[in-house]
């Protein structure tokens, strides 16, 4: 028996610990938006600190003005390259609870389909993720005693809410977190038996924007259709950002955008769109034109309005003209595009389209820059023979529509060229949902999908 094939086998024998071990995991209200599970995130940090330590690494956990970070770091075999391997252990809240079958920290093992599934918040996003890099090391370092390569672990508390503190991270700990290779433990298949690795990333940033009237909140009856409405007004500016055809109708918005290249259109092209999907209905959604699915989502920046409120939101009858309405609107970006630029053109497009009379507000700094990843690197090579290796299909390179800051700062900052993102999530585990899920048997081929890419990074 080889060293590679002892060290798989030793996954398997570890599954029913392994499975413990994320239960476990997953018991801490590791929600890093809600102020009230600080406790949850300071305790779920030093388990992870804990685990790691005993897996000889040397960890801390970093403070900063946020949610505390896990950074660890082995001894260096000498010579060896040095990985990076990113996780995140907070977790999108869990409301609403009335709609989960079971308690969201208190996981829940169900047979089902064939399949031996966990449910609770943070099995698939993304708690079993990083769980399945340190389970592959644990199996490595019981085997063989080292690893291949000098690994550093970075295991973060805030990505559920943009990553503000990692930048300070970055900062602070330039030497350790310069490597040669980075892998991003947190992203999806492209289905339940086909790998994948994401080679290019959009980049995001949010902005609220308020609409103020002249007046305060006023009577309907007496002054409607007279005073001015800031719903309406809003309303108006928000229906004209897009165009009947779904595509952004600001002036300048697409500057910058290059076209996609001919040959990737017609691969993206080739791709089955209801793989990608996985059942969510596009009708009534924007046409897709002569590009497809797969470049408006993965190339083709995007505004979404994710909420907007004014006037009479709670229970019963008001008849009033709100005095001021606000909006929230996400902006997804492609390569080419900055957040500082697109955030003024859209400033300056909301102001040329006030009423006179009007007053805007806005609230928004930062964000982030989308990122491609070069598909040529011998680490991606690597990477994409372990998982063909462990799952028997050919790993599919592909685009992604949404943002893992990390990769941007790591590049930016760091010059880690190569930067790898996969993971094993799939589109109906229920993610950011009520009842999320994952299964057994990708906790297990995903350990061994990361003993394979140790070992074949190793060699190189």
């Amino acid at each position: 028996m080889s060293r590679l094939e002892a060290i798989l086998a030793k996954v398997d024998a570890n599954m029913p610990t392994s499975i413990a071990g994320l239960k476990h995991l997953l018991t801490f209200p590791s929600v890093s938006s809600q102020p009230d599970c600080k406790a949850g995130i300071i305790a779920c940090a030093k388990w992870l600190q804990t685990q790691l330590d005993d897996l000889g690494f040397n960890a801390e956990v970093a403070e900063t003005e946020g949610h505390p970070l896990v950074l660890a770091r082995t001894p260096s075999p000498g010579g060896a390259l040095r990985a990076l391997f990113y996780g995140h252990y907070d977790v999108q809240p869990a409301e609403p609870i009335e709609a989960w079958h079971s308690p969201p920290f208190q996981p829940m093992i169900r047979e089902e389909e064939g399949l031996t599934r966990i449910y609770a918040r943070g099995a698939s996003d993304s708690k079993s993720q990083l769980w399945s890099v340190i389970e592959a090391f644990r199996a490595w370092k019981f085997v063989a005693g080292d690893l291949p390569l000098e690994a550093v672990v970075v295991l973060e508390g805030e990505e559920e809410i943009g990553s503000p503190s990692l930048a300070q991270i970055v900062e602070r700990y330039r030497d350790l977190l310069s490597c040669d290779v980075a892998f991003i433990c947190d992203s999806d298949m492209w289905t339940s038996t086909r790998p994948a690795i994401t080679t290019r990333l959009k980049g995001l940033f949010h902005e609220k924007v308020t609409i103020h009237a002249p007046n305060g909140d006023l009577h309907s009856g007496h002054f409607g259709n007279v005073a001015m409405n800031p719903v309406r007004v809003l309303a108006g500016i928000l229906a004209s950002i897009h165009d009947e055809r779904g595509q952004v109708a600001i002036e300048g918005f697409y500057e910058g955008v290059r076209p996609l290249p001919a040959a990737l259109r017609e691969q993206w092209q080739s791709l089955d769109p209801a793989e990608a999907l996985a059942g969510v209905s596009t009708e009534g959604g924007p046409e897709w034109d002569a590009c497809g699915p797969f470049e408006l989502i993965w190339a083709r920046p995007s505004i979404d309005l994710n909420g907007i409120v004014g006037g009479n939101t709670g229970p019963g009858e008001r008849s009033v003209l709100p005095g001021s309405a606000t909006a929230r609107l996400s902006f997804r970006l492609v390569d080419g595009q900055s957040p500082e630029q697109v955030r003024s053109i859209f400033r300056r497009f909301v102001e040329a389209n006030l009423p006179q009379g009007a007053r805007a507000e806005f609230e928004g700094q930062g964000g982030t820059s989308a990122v491609l990843v070069n598909e040529n690197s011998p680490y991606i090579a690597a990477a994409a023979r372990a998982l063909e290796a462990e799952w028997g299909e050919p790993t599919l390179l592909k685009g992604s529509g949404g943002t893992i800051p990390i990769v941007e700062l790591l590049m930016r900052e760091l010059a880690v060229v190569d930067c790898i993102v996969t993971g094993f999530i799939l589109a109906d585990d229920a993610i950011h949902a009520p009842n999320e899920r994952y299964d057994a048997n990708r906790l297990r081929k995903g350990i061994r999908s990361w003993v394979r890419i140790i070992d074949e990074v190793g060699k190189l």
